[in-house]
């Protein structure tokens, strides 16, 4: 079973290729379009985990910045991290997609 990580680099290294035709540039804005869903739910899953880390740290500690740093040493903590990160590429290769059939629009309105 691929993972949403795993679709989202696999478009990702698809969109730097330099032969991307429209059909499947509509095709890719589809899919990672409907990945954002995913990415959402995991980022929700992975920062709840992280707050609750959060939370025992703030419990056990006296000081609330130190307490911050031992959550961030977390693999909560990372993985948190990484879902946001999943979630701006994922943004940012939509809106990549949405400009490039955008202007391949317009060259063949052009050439017409």
């Amino acid at each position: 079973m691929t993972s949403v990580r795993e679709l989202v680099k696999a478009t990702q290294k698809e969109l730097h290729e330099p032969n991307l035709l429209p059909n499947r540039a509509a095709v890719m804005l589809n899919q990672t379009t409907a990945l954002i869903g995913n990415v959402n739910d995991e980022l929700r899953a992975a920062e709840m985990q992280y707050k609750h880390v959060l939370l025992t740290c703030l419990r056990a500690n006296d000081k609330a910045n130190r307490a911050r740093i031992e959550a961030e040493t977390s693999p909560e903590y990372a993985r948190w991290q990484e879902a946001r990160h999943v979630k701006e590429l994922t943004v940012e290769m939509v809106r990549s997609l949405k400009a490039f059939l955008r202007i391949a629009e317009e060259e063949m309105r052009l050439t017409r």
